[in-house]
């Protein structure tokens, strides 16, 4: 029996790309992130510990339901360096983006419903359409620089235009 060219505890970014599904580039920006980490031979090729397997899974889900990739580095980080991230890692990771992710498919579901509604006027105007202008709560007030002009602070432009805040709430308008 030979002895293979390297430990058979490591992948090479080869073996990695096949075993995850992942493409070799994908892993190089991975690792850039410091999502994943990998060890130089003395020829200088990659050498991936096999949990990086696992690593590579929790990323590719945590992107599939929209989590970023500053949010997952961050995440990945907290676990302590080399070790397997686990079932009660997991756990916990996913209890953290429910928040965000719950966040999110109410601004897509309400998005979804403005771009209803906008479809049949098709007027996409900066001063009016709340898709193209979401956040606007000084456009009522005229071109230019509104809190210049007015003195007001964002504060109180917050608290003068709730409709602006919600442009969904027919009841304001």
């Amino acid at each position: 029996m030979t002895k293979p060219p390297f430990d058979a505890k490591e992948l090479t970014v080869g073996q990695l790309s096949a075993r995850s599904g992942v493409a070799v580039t994908a892993l190089h920006f991975y690792e850039a992130k410091g999502l994943i980490s990998s060890r130089r031979t003395t020829g200088n090729q990659r050498r991936y510990p096999r949990d990086t397997l696992r690593r590579v899974a929790l990323i590719r889900v945590a992107q599939r339901v929209g989590i970023p990739l500053r949010l997952v580095a961050e995440t990945l980080a907290a676990l302590p360096e080399g070790r397997t991230p686990t079932r009660d890692d997991w756990a916990r990771l996913s209890a953290s983006w429910r928040a965000d992710l719950d966040t999110r498919i109410d601004q897509l579901t309400r998005l979804r419903d403005d771009l209803s509604d906008c479809i049949g006027c098709g007027c996409l105007s900066i001063n009016t359409c709340a898709l193209r202008n979401p956040d606007d709560r000084l456009g009522d007030d005229g071109s230019g620089p509104r809190r210049l002009l007015t003195g007001r602070r964002p504060a109180e432009v917050t608290a003068v235009d709730d409709r602006a805040r919600n442009p969904t709430d027919r009841s304001t308008r």
